[in-house]
């Protein structure tokens, strides 16, 4: 490849360059010493001089500097011979010493470092043969993102331009291998060698912290790999703006995340419950719903993107709100109350009238700050429901030990949502037909699960009708029988019992998404389906669809004969083997 050519040929020219004084010097050397030897006269034997051949000479310099004992001798030296070697001796151990010690610089030369590392990291990349995601950036939200995204079996290759992180990243114990370099992901060459361009590359995810440099790997990643999706960070609306006016497949903005999901919750707890639960149904217990009180003053600890975003979305459900913002000037004027201060006193907090509240958001970007705030309230109002923002994970023990009702942390709910798209791509909309029904439905679903799963953690997965289901449809259509949902929810080894998993979402061939579908729903080759339940149920589900006999027993009741033997019994006593099934 181009790229590859051009790599090794930096590295060869950089050796090349700075290596040339030092084999320079000890070409002439050598050259020196052997012409030497040639030219003096050695010992006389029998009246005539010797002189060593240039084979005899090349022989005797060439082992000559590798060892300070000779095993092997010409024909005994003459003095000046002897003169000539000592001297010979010293300036080519001065000469490879001088050649050492410029290869050991060389080896630290951070230009050929550089070049090496990024011909590597091209090989790794380009070596790579399945469908991978480039990640740029891998802070607190890349770092989740790569580490979920192995688990899953997924490929991801990282750019970060801190050397630190790709460090970390090394240290990783991840389940598939993660190419990564430091590189500034502006350049555009620099996410062509990263495999932009491949064919296997199916997304790019811009997380970094700056929503400028996630603008132009968006724009880069459209421009230069059209069909890849494009998944940004972005916590400013003109940015956003901007991303989507080229067709950026999905921006998540944390904040405004956070901001609905707080509404949400004051307004449909159960709805709430059921994105919690289903976004963390990875073989873990089901957490605990949450209900913000929805009466009330809540009281908002900073005005700037975090609290703006808030206090947009609490407004328009008509919750009465009260600021506390330390520098106002800077981050603007909310519509209704404003207490200049931190928080972090209790002077402050009670002029925002915090004995009267119902809850209260520490949201700055200081974790300090924030944790002081909500240790302070407590102690005035012990009652009050709390929302803490926690900016840095290393902080995350102390977090833990204050105890907020929420805990929000704005790169894991950015990782958590990317993760959700990726590895169930059918929740999203899910979720999105759940916010358009009464919160009622959601409380229904909700105990459904409950009672489905009883004390055992549920998983959620997405399963995909292949070709098996055609074939065996195809045979059952002339007995008159088509497979339902109901069919493939019904327990292979006994078709009586239902195996333990709710169809939450069926997107049929042609694009139509059917929540809750009924059962009596036909299951055609194609279909995608969205299921919870308890991990045994997807076994046993897949082994329904990828076995005709299996999948013609659910549907009819009737077990197929397995083995020429039995095969052969049913031809010749069809009456007979039907009654043995019954």
């Amino acid at each position: 490849m181009p790229r590859a050519t051009s790599e090794i040929d930096s590295i060869i020219f950089l050796i090349l360059r700075r290596m040339r004084a030092p084999l320079l010097t000890l070409i002439v050397l050598y050259s020196i010493a052997i012409v030497g030897l040639m030219l003096i006269p050695g010992q006389h034997v029998d009246g005539t001089p010797t002189q060593l051949s240039f084979f005899h000479a090349f022989y005797f310099v060439s082992y000559m500097s590798t060892t300070i004992g000779f095993g092997e001798l010409p024909p005994a030296f003459s003095d000046a011979q002897r003169i000539w070697v000592t001297l010979c001796i010293y300036a080519t151990v001065s000469g490879w010493l001088y050649s050492i010690g410029s290869m050991i610089t060389l080896l630290q030369d951070k230009a050929l470092r550089r070049t090496m590392e990024e011909h590597r990291f091209g090989r790794r990349v380009r070596a790579i043969n399945e469908d991978f995601y480039l990640v740029c950036g891998y802070g607190q939200t890349g770092s989740g993102l790569v580490r979920a995204l192995t688990e899953h079996g997924q490929r991801a290759v990282v750019l970060d331009n801190n050397p630190e992180r790709i460090d970390l990243l090394k240290l990783e114990s991840l389940r598939e291998f993660v190419p990564a370099l430091r590189a500034d992901v502006r350049r555009p060459d620099n996410l062509l060698l990263a495999g932009l361009r491949s064919p296997y590359c199916s997304g790019v995810l811009a997380l970094t912290s700056s929503n400028e440099v996630n603008l132009k790997v968006a724009l880069a990643a459209k421009l230069m790999h059209p069909d890849a999706k494009v998944i940004c960070r972005a916590d400013s609306h003109d940015v956003e703006a901007n991303m989507a006016s080229f067709g950026t497949d999905h921006i998540y903005d944390p904040f405004d995340i956070f901001a609905r999901y707080l509404s949400t919750a004051i307004d449909s707890p159960c709805l709430t419950a059921l994105q919690d639960w289903l976004s963390q149904l990875r073989g873990s217990v089901l957490p605990e719903p949450i209900y913000p009180p929805a009466d009330g003053l809540w009281v908002l600890c900073g005005y700037g993107r975090f609290g703006k975003a808030l206090y947009a979305h609490l407004a328009e459900q008509n919750v009465e709100l009260a600021v506390i913002e330390m520098q106002p000037e800077r981050t603007g004027l909310p519509p209704g109350p404003l207490i200049k201060g931190r928080g972090t006193e209790a002077v402050t907090l009670e002029q925002a009238d915090i004995h009267r509240a119902v809850g209260l958001v520490a949201g700055t970007d200081n974790d300090a700050n924030n944790l002081s705030i909500i240790m302070t309230a407590k102690e005035l109002n012990p009652n009050l429901f709390t929302v803490v923002r926690e900016n840095e994970l290393i902080n995350e023990a102390l977090f833990k030990a204050v105890e907020a009702d929420i805990l929000m942390h704005p790169s894991l709910i950015v990782a958590q949502r990317i993760r959700t798209l990726l590895s169930a791509p059918l929740l999203n909309e899910f979720v999105s037909a759940a916010e358009k029904e009464p919160d009622s439905w959601s409380c229904e679903l909700v105990s459904k699960i409950v009672a489905l799963v009883e004390a055992k953690p549920p998983i959620l997965w997405e399963l995909k009708v292949g070709a098996p289901l055609g074939l065996t449809a195809q045979a059952l259509a002339g007995q008159g029988r088509e497979p339902t949902l109901a069919d493939i929810l019904r327990d292979p080894r006994n078709r009586s019992q239902a195996l333990p998993a709710i169809i939450l979402m069926q997107q049929q061939r042609a694009g139509e998404h059917r929540p809750l579908p009924s059962l009596e729903q036909p299951l055609r080759m194609g279909d995608r389906l969205l299921l919870c339940g308890r991990p045994g149920a997807r076994d046993w589900m897949q082994w329904t669809l990828n076995n005709p006999d299996v999948l013609t027993y659910v549907v009819t009741g009737v077990k197929q004969p397995r083995g020429l033997v039995w095969r052969w019994l049913r031809r010749r006593w069809p009456l007979l083997w039907d009654g043995a099934q019954d």
